[in-house]
């Protein structure tokens, strides 16, 4: 599959989802979605940041400083109450927006 950029408005959505399943450092996340989306999805730090620097401002996430696994400093983010709440949010929104193209691409 080729790599695909990111629809508008995915990446927090992608971001809350990865954290789901527990902290990790930036580089962390951005393999995660990766990884999940079968590499079809590529998270540069260019958007990375600025959207986890977004998220924390609206108190979805937080961070800590800590060691990575290649013992190197690193910020962990982890998800807030508020951000589970805002990914069931986002879900929900995506989950629509899927059902809507759907209908429009029936007939295709």
């Amino acid at each position: 599959m080729e790599k695909n950029e990111l629809l508008q408005g995915t990446l927090d959505m992608l971001i809350l989802g990865v954290l789901k399943r527990g902290p990790s450092h930036g580089f962390g996340i951005a393999e995660k979605i990766k990884a999940l989306s079968e590499d079809a999805l590529q998270v540069g730090e260019g958007s990375l940041y600025p959207a986890l620097y977004r998220l924390q401002d609206k108190g979805w996430i937080e961070s800590e400083w800590g060691q990575s696994e290649n013992n190197r400093r690193a910020k962990y983010y982890r998800l807030t109450k508020s951000g589970m709440k805002q990914l069931g949010v986002e879900f929900q929104s995506w989950a629509k927006m899927c059902s809507a193209i759907g209908l429009v691409m029936q007939e295709v």
